[in-house]
C-alpha cells in the first residue's frame, strides 16, 4: 500500500486530505509541522510527502532538505497558497518532484500522485 504523509499547519487541510486520500486507497499520515514530519518520515517511511511551504518553525524548504537527508527516494510534492516562482524553482532544485498551489485542484493532485507512483513502482 502506498504511504502518503500530508504536512500542513492548517488542521482542516490535513483532515480533508487524510479523508480524500484514504478513500483513494492510500495509507495516510499527517503532520502539522516540519519537526513532526521529519520524525514521521523516519518512523513510517512514506513513499510521497505533500509538503506545505509556508509553516511556522521549520518551513517547507528546510523540511524538504531534511526529508531528503533521511531518504532521498521519498517523493515530495510542495504545496503552497502563494504562487512564488522563485520558491518553486528552489524546491525543485532541492529535490521536490512537483509543486501544487492552493486551493488544490484534486484532479491535478491525483495525476501528480499517479505519475510519481508509476515512476516509483516501474
Amino acid at each position: 500500500m502506498i504511504r502518503i504523509l500530508v504536512v500542513d499547519d492548517e488542521p482542516e487541510i490535513c483532515s480533508f486530505l487524510d479523508r480524500y486520500l484514504t478513500k483513494k486507497g492510500y495509507k495516510v499520515f499527517t503532520s502539522l509541522n516540519g519537526e513532526d514530519a521529519i520524525n514521521t518520515v523516519k518512523d513510517e517511511r512514506p513513499h510521497i510527502v505533500l509538503l506545505d511551504i509556508r509553516m511556522p518553525g521549520i518551513d517547507g524548504i528546510e523540511t524538504l532538505k531534511r526529508i531528503k537527508e533521511v531518504d532521498k527516494n521519498t517523493g515530495v510534492i510542495m504545496v503552497t497558497a502563494v504562487k512564488d516562482e522563485e520558491t518553486a524553482k528552489n524546491a525543485l532544485k532541492l529535490g521536490a518532484d512537483d509543486y501544487i498551489t492552493k486551493p488544490m485542484d484534486l484532479k491535478y493532485l491525483d495525476d501528480v500522485l499517479m505519475v510519481k507512483i508509476v515512476m516509483m513502482t516501474g
